[in-house]
């Protein structure tokens, strides 16, 4: 092989063959394992190319998920990171690849390995954001603020723009839609906590998601559509309810959600979609960790708007000691969240996940 490599030019050399691009990918993989001493978290996933009819589908590339574990003190272990780079450089010199930098994110280096010009891995080398998060000088007993990024699922690109902000944000991901457990899995990787974004019936009357809870299913037939939604949603460690203005006011399928919940240890956030929820005491009822949404960031979508309901929101965590806002993956609110969550802290609030919100 390693001759044909240096003197087959013109043939498609096995170098390059499928098997070959696997090859390496696993070197790559144990590679990070055992640098680490088992501790990184690597995942893998193939890039195919259009499948051509009549053809088998052929490989592109393969994408290489590392997240650096953390130290006892909740920060990326530098040591491991650097221990990984080493080891992946061996990797290349050995296979004569070339590295080259792509454009990454604040806590992801994003790198491909080519040969002979070709790209045969692209690695994503994570450093998650860990429980250490705030600055030292936000005490444990700082106001705290919770922010829930909903409808995530289908748009790989507004996940991206999200993990440019290296805050402690709660991201909520629909079920069922094209990207949902890539963006939960790339979330999780990154330090996010993930949750279920769950869709329930609205006084709108329209069908809002093609699945969702509506008052009326029996116990059986709510815990089918559960499950099959969790599914989707890999590393959810809790819900809040998409829409659900119906469905959240109706003591019946809450009470037979809850439970569900309960089992699957996860918590509740109620996005109070209506004054007549009971979704909350439901959860309580349940023995479901809960709380409840305090403001909404875009229903107004404009720069100003936000940059006032996020006001809001810091003034109800110092007032009231802790605060829970949501809001969505629009670029205004993108926008508003890079500029003003600097300014939370300097006013001395602290950034958590909204599992920490919850009683």
């Amino acid at each position: 092989m390693l001759l044909c490599a240096a003197g087959c030019r013109k043939k498609s050399v096995p170098y390059l063959s499928t098997a070959a691009i696997r090859g390496i990918t696993r070197e790559f993989v144990f590679a990070a394992r055992n640098a680490s001493n088992g501790r990184a978290e690597v995942g893998m996933r193939p890039e195919y190319a259009a499948r051509q009819p009549g053809k088998a589908q052929s490989l592109i590339a393969d994408h290489v998920y590392i997240t650096v574990p953390l130290t006892k003190s909740g920060l990326p272990d530098r040591a491991a990171h650097d221990a990984i780079e080493k080891e992946f450089a061996r990797v290349a010199a050995f296979h004569r690849l070339t590295r080259v930098a792509r454009p990454g994110a604040p806590g992801l280096e994003r790198f491909d390995y080519l040969a002979q010009g070709r790209r045969l891995q692209s690695i994503h080398l994570i450093s998650p954001l860990g429980s250490a998060g705030a600055p030292a000088s936000l005490a444990a007993h700082s106001p705290r603020l919770a922010i829930v990024i909903d409808d995530l699922g289908s748009d790989p690109a507004q996940a991206d723009a999200l993990f440019r902000l290296a805050y402690r944000l709660t991201l909520s991901v629909l079920p069922h839609h094209s990207n949902s457990a890539e963006i939960a899995e790339e979330a999780h990787r990154r330090g996010y906590q993930v949750m279920l974004h769950l869709p329930m019936a609205s006084n709108a009357g329209a069908l809002d998601e093609a699945v969702e809870l509506h008052p009326g299913m029996d116990l059986h037939a709510v815990q089918n559509t559960f499950d099959a939604m969790l599914e989707t949603v890999p590393y959810a460690a809790g819900v809040n309810n998409h829409e659900g203005s119906l469905g959240t006011s109706d003591q019946q399928l809450m009470d037979e959600l809850m439970p569900l919940l309960h089992q699957n240890k996860l918590f509740f956030i109620d996005s109070r979609t209506t004054a007549a929820t009971v979704a909350e005491s439901a959860a309580h009822a349940a023995g479901v960790p809960a709380t409840s949404r305090n403001v909404f960031l875009d229903d107004d979508q404009s720069a100003g708007a936000i940059r006032k309901q996020f006001a809001l929101a810091i003034h109800d965590a110092r007032k009231k000691g802790s605060a829970l806002a949501i809001g969505h993956p629009h670029p205004e609110t993108l926008q508003v969240l890079a500029e003003m969550l600097p300014e939370a802290e300097r006013q001395g609030v602290r950034l958590v996940f909204a599992s920490e919100l919850t009683r």
